[in-house]
């Protein structure tokens, strides 16, 4: 479920988890869509056959395909009211823990960093998100986002 945050109460959440997302599933036909987007056909992807073969025993998502999943995920965890539109600003860190093999689901958990003053009647949010695996002891990967917002 949605949450919806006030603008003026964002700086008041710094430190806080703000929600998670829903589980999302990877099937092969997402993996195989990002391999065409992207032109990355590495065979730890696309191949099943030789994949089941290879260290994680399937295909795997790529890296950036979790990381690019991040959005739609937040999307579905808050709303920021008052906000005239809500840009990606980029990322500070990154890193991918564990292999987000093809059957598998993700979910995004969000914690507030930081929220900064900008120029332009905006402000630049810090989110730590954490791309949890189901059932899994470490998470897919985590990333520091950055957003401006335009209030």
């Amino acid at each position: 479920m949605s949450r919806t945050i006030q603008a003026a109460e964002l700086k008041s959440l710094v430190g806080q988890e703000i929600g998670v997302s829903d589980w999302l599933a990877i099937d092969q036909k997402r993996i195989d869509t990002f391999a065409e987007a992207t032109g990355d056909h590495q065979w730890i992807h696309v191949d099943p056959e030789r994949a089941a073969e290879g260290p994680f025993g399937s295909t795997i998502a790529h890296g950036y395909l979790t990381l690019s999943l991040i959005s739609a995920l937040a999307w579905g965890v808050y709303t920021i009211e008052g906000a005239r539109l809500t840009v990606n600003y980029g990322l500070n860190k990154v890193r991918f823990i564990s292999p987000v093999t093809v059957g598998s689901r993700i979910r995004a958990r969000l914690a507030l960093s930081s929220v900064e003053d900008v120029p332009g009647d905006a402000l630049q949010v810090m989110t730590t998100v954490t791309m949890e695996l189901e059932d899994a002891a470490k998470p897919a990967a985590v990333a520091e986002t950055l957003a401006r917002i335009y209030l």
